[in-house]
């Protein structure tokens, strides 16, 4: 790897570590008023006092270089240098314009609000949320890309919080004010997986997004609404990404095999020996079972192209190297509670294909059958209840045998408990009875009625005296005499009035 001195301290760095060296020079010696001693700037270097000078306001004239995003071969227009074969083809492409960035239509057509503003060179901050390969890391490239070649006076740095902490971030808000206070030259911040800070730890962005000291990009896959702090949304703009389609990833396989230097055949009997080559319907296959990820797509095209190199690559020799297709599940983030969701509302609207397609989605995504086998439980009762008893009494049999025999055996019990419940008549009698019960409660002004006296339970020489359970009979309510609810709530019927209908 090259190394480059720099030239206010004359130190030897890696070429990909000099920019951020000079920019924590450079401000050390703005904020100290003078030059370092001559032991670091004459004695090392062999020059006279005023060359560093010199160098140092050359080099904050001149044109940033990105930090994080560094350009590649792909990246360049101007380069045009064979790849380097150990690098991911998805890094490879990065695209380095919006003409060139596939997919997203919704956020980035020509007429979106994101769009407008960054063919206006107006960047706010922004949160962009999807799933994992759908282009928030390319987006950002362009953001850099499309700055810079704007001519407009910006610092971009990539920070990475499964990398980076607190006082990295510190470092960057510390520079980037020294930056506009001096030269007018503002910084926009990528960090990564910003859903790894915690909320407390999201806090040290607020003042320096509050005051512009730093435009703030940030991506996650998690659901913003939770994983980021109330302060920090306020601040940001969220953008939702999508997964891509097949067909944008189709267009993402065809620049990848055109890189790679594959060329695409219809027919198989048109093969040649010593190229290679691949089918369209093999790359179809490819774009389909990557789950809308461009880089699962092309990162297996290059892994299967690197095992057999010039030389056809049959539909055959892709599935080999790409064994199952790649499920986006996480049993903790927000797939985990849209799809118990979608599962719940499908037993309950009495749709078996669905209610089973999206309890194999769990369980095939790694998802703990005892939580879903809870979940069924809940079902049975709360949907179905006394419409038909055996519902509850099949969802706790399953409940257990899962607890005893685990996966994958346990499959086909909670397969046959969702199809039962979907095809089982519903009854919401119970929970809507119970929630006007509950809402009676939490409703109540002043505090809660007493027990009648009657219904006590008389323990004790006191409670006996007090009258605690006098005149109390064990006959039906309509011939005790006795009345069993509290004082003022006689003759209240939870089962008559509306249910609660709020969605669940």
């Amino acid at each position: 790897m090259s190394s480059m001195e720099c030239p206010v301290c004359g130190k030897t760095f890696e070429s990909s570590l000099i920019q951020n060296h000079v920019n924590k020079c450079i401000f050390l010696n703005l904020e100290d008023g003078e030059e370092k001693s001559p032991k670091r700037t004459v004695n090392q270097r062999g020059d006279s006092e005023s060359a560093p000078k010199k160098m140092k306001l050359d080099t904050l004239n001149s044109p940033p270089t990105p930090k994080v995003i560094p350009s590649n071969s792909s990246a360049s227009s101007s380069s045009l240098k064979k790849p380097d074969i150990k690098s991911p083809l998805a890094e490879i492409l990065r695209p380095v314009s919006f003409e060139e960035y596939v997919g997203q239509e919704h956020v980035l057509g020509e007429d979106k609000m994101l769009r407008l503003l960054m063919n206006q060179n107006e960047i706010p901050s922004l949160i962009l949320w999807g799933p994992p390969g759908c282009g928030k890391t390319s987006l950002a490239h362009v953001i850099n890309k499309t700055c810079i070649a704007s001519g407009q006076n910006f610092r971009f740095v990539k920070l990475s919080a499964t990398m980076a902490g607190i006082n990295d971030v510190k470092e960057v808000a510390k520079v980037a004010k020294n930056e506009w206070t001096n030269f007018k030259r503002k910084t926009i911040l990528f960090m990564d997986e910003i859903h790894r800070f915690n909320k407390l730890q999201q806090d040290i962005f607020l003042p320096h997004v509050e005051n512009g000291t730093i435009t703030l990009i940030g991506a996650t896959t998690e659901n913003p609404s939770f994983s980021l702090n109330s302060a920090l949304l306020s601040r940001c703009r969220v953008i939702v990404l999508e997964k891509l389609s097949t067909n944008v990833l189709m267009t993402l396989l065809r620049k990848g095999i055109n890189r790679l230097g594959i060329e695409m055949i219809t027919n198989p009997s048109h093969q040649t020996i010593g190229r290679s080559q691949i089918e369209e319907s093999t790359l179809e296959w490819l774009a389909e079972m990557s789950d809308g990820d461009a880089r699962i797509a092309l990162n297996s095209l290059q892994i299967v192209h690197q095992s057999k190199p010039a030389s056809f690559l049959s539909l055959e020799d892709v599935k080999n190297g790409v064994k199952k297709s790649h499920l986006l599940y996480d049993k903790k983030g927000d797939e985990h509670y849209t799809i118990i969701s979608a599962l719940h509302k499908s037993i309950r609207a009495s749709d078996d294909n669905a209610s089973l397609y999206w309890l194999a989605r769990m369980l095939e995504g790694g998802e703990d059958p005892m939580y879903v086998a809870r979940r069924l439980v809940r079902a049975a009762s709360e949907d179905i209840g006394l419409a038909d008893s055996n519902a509850l009494i099949l969802a706790v049999s399953a409940l257990h045998g899962c607890e005893k025999i685990g996966m994958p055996e346990c499959n086909v019990l909670l397969a046959q408990v969702a199809v039962y419940l979907a095809r089982a008549p519903k009854s919401r009698e119970i929970d809507d009875a119970y929630s006007n019960a509950k809402k009676s409660i939490v409703s109540c002004k002043g505090a809660l009625p007493p027990v009648p006296l009657a219904l006590r339970n008389r323990v004790s020489k006191l409670t006996r005296d007090l009258n605690w359970g006098k005149g109390y009979n064990m006959k039906h309510k309509d011939e005790s005499g006795l009345e069993y609810m509290p004082e003022g709530m006689e003759g209240i019927n939870f089962f008559s009035e509306p249910g609660n209908d709020s969605d669940r």
